[in-house]
């Protein structure tokens, strides 16, 4: 676990040189967020562990999930990939994509809250504990709450003013990739933490409901004649600009749609079981 609690804590590191020259300076402003919340969750795990006994508490499995989203973030956020962003709407729209619905679920998955929770000083988590049960997040994780914040990220990023000004400012860029990251995981956690069938029936439309404004976004994207991002030089992989657009634009409709698909098509699976299993109880 102190492996994980290091390598979780200076992997980002790595990053800050591509082939021995020095990393660009929007690396820096990955590493440092992305740094913190690693060290936090290992930190956190650490002390439930210590309490409870190795893979008690929160287990090994979940631990691995987050640890591979998290890596898999790093990756994305401070390898080659981000300085092809610069060029590619294509390349922006693969990190996205991986961020968004691999990346965030895989983490959610290891119950950041909980752990974040633990890593605070004691005297900390009974207030912190609190907060979490106030109406203001009782809201936010609920799939409606949910589902409009990952809404208004999505879309309020995708007009050309914002997001070409994130192309433009390390520190707004850096602002587009975690609001992108936080939306993603309030909305994952809202759809994946949701026990009862009821909270299923809410979670099944907000993905639902997700996977067709993003296919309209997606669509839209694709088949517009106007270039939406001049601030994109293009050039790279033999694609010029409007290619670039019409890529991205299909990177986001095709992957990302059969992902919202399936796990709506995987909940309302989970959500007929359930109704089946409530009426052998009736009939009984």
């Amino acid at each position: 676990m102190r492996a994980l609690f290091f390598a979780l804590l200076f992997l980002p590191t790595t990053a800050l040189a591509h082939d021995g020259h020095a990393a660009p300076v929007n690396d820096i402003w990955a590493l440092v967020p992305l740094s913190v919340g690693g060290a936090i969750y290992a930190l956190g795990v650490l002390r439930i562990w210590r309490q409870g006994g190795v893979g008690r508490g929160i287990s090994r499995i979940r631990v691995a999930l987050f640890a591979a989203g998290y890596l898999l973030a790093a990756g994305l956020l401070l390898s080659r990939l981000s300085d092809l962003t610069r060029l590619l709407l294509t390349a922006h729209m693969i990190q996205h994509f991986a961020l968004m619905l691999i990346a965030a679920p895989l983490m959610v998955l290891g119950r950041p809250g909980l752990v974040a929770l633990w890593a605070m000083p004691q005297s900390w988590r009974e207030p912190l504990a609190r907060a979490g049960d106030a109406r203001p997040w009782r809201w936010l994780s609920h799939p409606l709450g949910a589902w409009i914040t990952y809404f208004v990220v999505l879309w309020g990023w995708h007009l050309p003013p914002l997001h070409q000004a994130a192309l433009l400012s390390d520190g707004v860029h850096a602002a587009q990739h975690f609001s992108f990251l936080g939306a993603a995981m309030l909305f994952w956690h809202a759809v994946l933490e949701r026990p009862r069938a009821e909270g299923r029936v809410g979670a099944f439309f907000a993905v639902f409901a997700t996977a067709v404004h993003s296919c309209a976004l997606a669509a839209l994207l694709t088949t517009s004649q106007v270039l939406w991002y001049p601030a994109y030089r293009g050039g790279a992989w033999g694609l010029d600009r409007m290619q670039d657009q019409q890529l991205g634009g299909l990177i986001m409709w095709v992957p990302c749609c059969a992902i919202f698909i399936g796990t709506a098509v995987s909940l309302m699976a989970r959500l007929l079981s359930d109704t089946d299993r409530r009426m052998q109880r009736t009939a009984r």
